[in-house]
């Protein structure tokens, strides 16, 4: 199975901070599907390191109060053309990204409080069908291999 992930699983610097968030589960799910690593926000054009950003509605907004919706709606965009293209069947997002959060969000506040919400690019993917999993439930996806 073709399956976009989340780039900064991989280990790939790519994150605000300019770091990564590599996962254990994510190797093996390399030895196993064709992995299409993506960063929404890079494709979006957002540099890296780049200010920390959350989602407040329908906006995504820099703590220091600088609208990136734009940014993050054509790196949204962008990653569906990649899916798209390359024929992925499900993408592995990070969780709680104001890009590729699942379920789970931070509010806006920049406070660590979380509530029920997708990122831009997860609610993007999920709109036209494709399966999300957060890298916690990578394990799932090893399951039905």
């Amino acid at each position: 199975m073709r399956i976009l992930i989340s780039a900064c699983l991989l280990g790939i610097s790519c994150r605000y901070d300019g770091d990564s968030k590599p996962y254990p589960l994510a190797e093996e799910l390399a030895r196993r599907h064709q992995l299409v690593p993506v960063c929404p926000e890079q494709l979006g054009g957002l540099p890296t390191p780049r200010p920390p950003a959350e989602r407040w509605g329908d906006r995504v907004v820099t703590r220091e109060g600088g609208d990136v919706t734009a940014q993050y709606r054509r790196g949204a965009e962008e990653t569906w053309k990649l899916c798209r293209l390359l024929d992925c069947q499900a993408a592995v997002l990070k969780e709680r990204s104001p890009s590729c959060g699942s379920g789970e969000i931070y509010d806006g506040t920049f406070t660590g409080t979380r509530i029920s919400g997708d990122g831009v690019t997860a609610e993007t993917l999920r709109a036209q069908g494709i399966r999300i999993v957060g890298e916690s439930r990578i394990g799932d996806l090893l399951e039905e291999a």
